[in-house]
């Protein structure tokens, strides 16, 4: 037994929360009366506090400082606000918004009231509303910081804290963007300085209600980065996920002239509980068959997800009959082939951004049209601040197409580049794989990738897996040589130090192996490179399918601890 019983008893007299504080309570009696489940559950909720990750705070609902509550939240706040006051001084402003998860709304109100409090300035939104539309609001009101209570695609268990920086707060690269070292440190000092949750100053008014003219802006915005001339003949089945995307989709969708939507009803409305699928990422298996379902119904010609906070972006196509799920990489070479594109014919040079985990292609697309590359490490606080950015992606289905307005993954811009694209190539007589064929030929390889993911209930062994791959890699892959093992963990001349590994093989594949940054997993990207010299398109597919089934099996077995 390693929870101190003080330390719980201090944590239920001063959470804020009375339901969490029974929670606590009643562990810690039963814990006491012997029982070792509650003692190994206390024991966790207790052996720290949450901090910023890949994309913030995040974690389940739970009273004790390992958990998402409203003592942590307040504790968070108070950190932020005290960060702030000290950054930039006593009229910093701080952006406020929340999804549709439960304790969301009153994370955000605890937060409004402790900016106040402190004597900042808080804007909260009408509303839950989609994370990009915050993230629009921390550039469009030159806001020092912005807050969006959402954990995005989690579990119905979870929620989360993003935090991101603005105006007098950062560097011109990082506003709008969310939070990079030190400044997560250095908040997360100010959060340790802390009083306890209950002691924290809370206004009961003073924070302003931000209006609908900037919902209608942030819209307004999202439907000029198409092209106003292009078809726009296209059925399109749209989820929402449970989430809060619906409302603004429908509005970004019908204000660029898409009208034959088809909404999935079972799951266009908000819901916390997400009841019709097992995790609300349009990534996972199955996620999609309702909206799949409704295509083949209606005869649809693309089927278009936004994930509960609506900041990524699936879609899936009929493929000789057969309704196929585009990959994150798929999308975002296909997202980026539109933007390099527009950049070359107006003769703009700019910057196309991916992590280092997602697809080499996107490197060869910017080549080809005279355009910059830059690789940065996972996740959108980093690839929002490559240089001169104009279009970013990750192959975790994150998209941003507008950077000058949406530093940060956008579903809803990206689900509308996606639609214009689909109906522009439809009125041609093609389709997105056309549209990924053609890529490959303007290259001269098929790029092909595709994951491996080890989902854990003990967390031990993420640590374990990634001991593994660092002392003792695999030495051939694909039966080819391993040429190359890149230990990250220790920096590059381009990259920050994190917590992964690249391993590369002589015939040019490529392995990451990393840690998710928001759920218990340890994630593996497998890309095979197909050149075309010889080869047409379907073989090369054929073959690069082959290829990473194989792939799949022998990382898989690198990865195991049996």
């Amino acid at each position: 037994m390693s929870y101190k019983v003080d330390e719980v008893a201090q944590w239920i007299e001063h959470d804020p929360d009375k339901k969490t504080a029974q929670e606590v309570s009643d562990l810690l009696e039963k814990a006491e009366a012997g029982d070792t489940l509650s003692q190994a559950e206390l024991t966790d909720r207790f052996s720290g506090t949450l901090e910023f990750g890949t994309a913030g705070l995040r974690g389940e609902m739970a009273g004790g400082p390992n958990r998402m509550n409203r003592a942590v939240v307040r504790r968070a706040a108070y950190g932020l606000t005290a960060w702030l006051k000290e950054k930039v001084g006593p009229d910093a402003l701080v952006v406020i918004g929340y999804d549709a998860r439960y304790n969301s709304a009153d994370f955000a109100a605890d937060t409004a009231a402790i900016v106040t409090a402190a004597g900042l300035r808080a804007k909260i939104m009408p509303r839950a509303l989609p994370t990009p539309v915050l993230a629009f609001s921390v550039r469009y009101f030159g806001a020092d910081a912005g807050v969006m209570v959402t954990a995005s695609h989690n579990p119905a268990k979870d929620n989360g804290y993003k935090v991101y920086t603005g105006s007098r707060a950062t560097d011109e690269a990082g506003r709008g963007a969310q939070i990079v070292p030190p400044t997560d440190s250095q908040i997360a000092e100010k959060i340790a300085q802390a009083p306890l949750a209950d002691e924290i100053s809370l206004a009961e008014s003073g924070w302003d209600i931000i209006s609908e003219d900037v919902i209608d802006t942030y819209v307004e915005t999202a439907i000029k980065t198409i092209p106003a001339t292009t078809p726009r003949d296209l059925k399109i089945v749209y989820t929402a996920m449970h989430g809060v995307g619906a409302e603004t989709m429908r509005r970004v969708l019908s204000g660029a002239g898409f009208t034959n939507v088809v909404e999935v009803p079972e799951q266009n409305t908000p819901d916390p509980d997400f009841p019709t699928v097992a995790f609300p990422n349009p990534e996972e298996a199955g996620a999609l068959d309702l909206a799949i379902a409704h295509a083949k119904h209606t005869n649809a010609d693309i089927v278009i997800a936004s994930d509960p906070d609506a900041d990524r972006a699936s879609a899936a196509i009929p493929i000789n009959g057969v309704w196929t799920q585009l990959s994150g990489d798929e999308i975002g070479s296909i997202l980026g082939e539109q933007v390099a594109s527009r950049l070359e014919a107006s003769g703009e040079l700019a910057t196309l951004a991916n992590s280092i985990v997602s697809s080499q292609l996107l490197e060869q697309i910017a080549r080809v049209h005279g355009q910059d590359y830059e690789a940065t490490l996972t996740g959108f606080k980093w690839i929002s601040r490559a240089h001169n950015i104009s279009f970013g992606y990750e192959e975790a289905i994150g998209f941003c197409v507008d950077p000058q307005s949406v530093k940060d993954k956008d579903g809803l811009s990206a689900g509308l580049l996606i639609a214009q694209t689909a109906a522009r190539l439809k009125a041609e007589g093609k389709n997105l794989r056309d549209e990924l064929n053609r890529i490959a030929v303007n290259v001269g390889a098929l790029y092909a990738t595709a994951p491996v993911t080890i989902r854990v209930d003990d967390l031990s062994i993420i640590p374990a897996t990634m001991d593994k791959v660092r002392n003792n890699p695999p030495t051939v892959l694909i039966g080819s040589e391993v040429s190359s093992v890149v230990d990250l963990s220790i920096g590059t001349s381009d990259l920050p130090p994190t917590n992964a590994m690249i391993l590369r093989t002589t015939a040019g594949d490529r392995a990451i192996v990393r840690p998710s940054g928001t759920e218990p997993k340890v994630k593996c990207y497998l890309e095979v490179v197909v050149p075309l010299e010889g080869m047409n398109i379907d073989d090369a597919r054929q073959h690069a399918s082959k290829r990473l089934e194989q792939f799949k099996a022998d990382m898989g077995q690198a990865l195991s601890l049996d």
